[in-house]
This record gives structure tokens, sequence and C-alpha cells, in this order.
């Protein structure tokens, strides 16, 4: 079992040594990614660290899964964001992952969840009407916007 983030936010994680999931459980997943000033640089790192590690896991090559994310913290970073028809192999994803910079400010959850629901949750996008969709979101706490990010998240789970 490792520690995934220190200082304020811990996450135990064991990733046991498994076969891949199965081509026959398509799934498109977007990580909703906070960084904002209370994760610290080195949480960060870690938090890069770990979804690098996750996504080697998905079946993302074969066109089963597929990987959209959003990084915030005031505000929505699209400049690193993208959608689930953007990247197509782990690789891809793993760079993309790597290149998220760190930038601090508030926790804006609400403009996240608003921003995959709106923009990344459409055909447009590459979301598959066929395919259950996954939103996970790393955080180390409450939204800045407690009221606007449950009624978000409520529409979103609808």
């Amino acid at each position: 079992m490792n520690t995934v983030f220190s200082n304020s936010l811990r996450c135990w994680c064991f990733i046991a040594p498994t076969p891949a999931p199965s081509a026959d459980c398509p799934v498109d997943i977007i990580f909703v990614v906070d960084e904002s000033g209370s994760i610290g640089e080195d949480n960060f790192d870690e938090m890069q660290t770990f979804l690098s590690q996750l996504v080697a896991r998905l079946d993302i090559n074969s066109g089963t899964t597929r990987v959209g994310l959003v990084p915030f913290s005031s505000n929505v970073d699209t400049a690193e964001s993208f959608n689930l028809n953007e990247h197509l192999t782990v690789a891809a994803i793993q760079n993309a992952i790597d290149d998220l910079d760190y930038s601090e400010g508030g926790t804006r959850t609400d403009l996240a969840l608003r921003h995959v629901r709106t923009n990344m949750l459409t055909a447009a996008a590459g979301d598959r009407s066929n395919v259950p969709n996954v939103v996970v979101v790393l955080t180390d706490g409450q939204s800045n916007q407690p009221a606007a990010t449950q009624v978000c998240n409520a529409v979103l789970l609808t």
C-alpha cells in the first residue's frame, strides 16, 4: 500500500498486478484535477504520477476506454484540458498528464463540473452515447462555492 498524497490529503492506494480490464467493458472517463493553492506542488506532482500509473492500467489503446481531463483552480484550465477524442493512446495521455503545470488559486469545483457537463460530455468532444461515463474528481477539500458545486454535482449525476 502506498501513500499517494502527503500533507493535508492522504490517499492509500494499492494497485495489484492484475490483468487489464477486458475489451467488452467500454467506458469514457474524465478526470477533474484540482490545481488549487492548498494542493501544493509536491502533492500535485504525486497526483500526476498517480494518474499516469492509473491510465497505464486502462484499456485505452484498443479504443475501449477513452480519457479526458480538466484541471481547475480559480478557473477551468482549458489550455491544458483535453477531451475524450484528443488522446487515443496510453502514451499520449501520459504525455499530456506530464505536461500539466501547477497553477495554484482557489477551488472552483463548480466551474470544472459545469465545464465537464457542457463541454466535455458531448458527441463533439468524443463522448459516446452508448458507453457509460465516469467522472473522477481529484481534490483535497471543499469547493470555494459549495452550493454551486452541489447543484453541478446533482445535474451531472442525473
